[in-house]
């Protein structure tokens, strides 16, 4: 069973001649074991798609399922839930507290959802291939940019979530970073059995995919297979 899947999704903002058509008839899915890559230009729609099928947006039509279960057909406080305990979001904001050290970003994981986080050695293994193991004690705005966004992706990883999405995550990295940030999503895909789906125009990432996708205009495209 995939780990959800988005049936003709349109989206549209505003009304009359306002009105915009970010999505159009969009239709998607990841299999658990998968990193997608949705490549396209700023305004394509990608951030959009991310945010619907994160369950923070409800679509104009269409329906989006996460194992056989429409979102739709859920209660507010499921939804809540399902996003706590199953999917992982690496937004392009960093949204990092900024009163909270790194570790204390971690902490507060624990508080919101106390079991089924990462174990302390798969949280080191984390940090120490993201780079940032020597940055706990430092708050973010002690942090570059490029820091910042690898502590977000590790607190994204932290509720070992079955589901992962994140938007341009190696925005601010230099290229061995974005290689290292490809091969840990990769590696958390195939050997930990989750959907990845990252929306990006970095075509460095391109190498990592297992299925690549592009968002143009808000319409969805299949490209061809990466791998036989």
């Amino acid at each position: 069973m995939s780990s959800f899947a988005v049936k003709n999704v349109n989206q549209i903002f505003g009304s009359g001649t306002a009105k915009v058509q970010a999505l159009h008839d969009v239709s998607f899915e990841a299999e658990p074991g998968t990193l997608s890559l949705i490549m396209g230009p700023s305004g394509s729609g990608k951030s959009t798609f991310l945010t619907i099928v994160g369950g923070l947006l409800t679509p104009t039509s269409g329906t989006v399922e996460v194992n056989g279960v429409a979102y739709n057909k859920r209660s507010k406080k499921e939804r809540d839930a399902l996003r706590l305990d199953s999917i992982g979001f690496v937004f392009q904001a960093y949204h990092l507290l900024p009163y909270l050290t790194v570790a204390d970003q971690f902490t507060l994981v624990d508080k919101v959802k106390p079991q089924g986080n990462l174990s302390r050695a798969e949280l080191d293994d984390v940090l120490t291939t993201l780079g940032i193991k020597d940055l706990l004690h430092k708050y973010p705005s002690e942090l570059s940019g490029g820091q910042q966004q690898r502590v977000a992706i590790a607190r994204a990883l932290y509720p070992n979530p079955a589901i992962i999405l994140a938007d341009e995550p190696t925005a601010a990295l230099d290229s061995p970073r974005v290689a290292l940030v490809g091969g840990l999503l990769k590696d958390l895909a195939i050997k930990h059995n989750k959907a990845v789906v990252v929306v990006t125009h970095d075509t460095r990432l391109i190498d990592s995919a297992d299925r690549l996708y592009e968002m143009r205009d808000g319409y969805l495209t299949k490209k061809e297979a990466l791998k036989a």
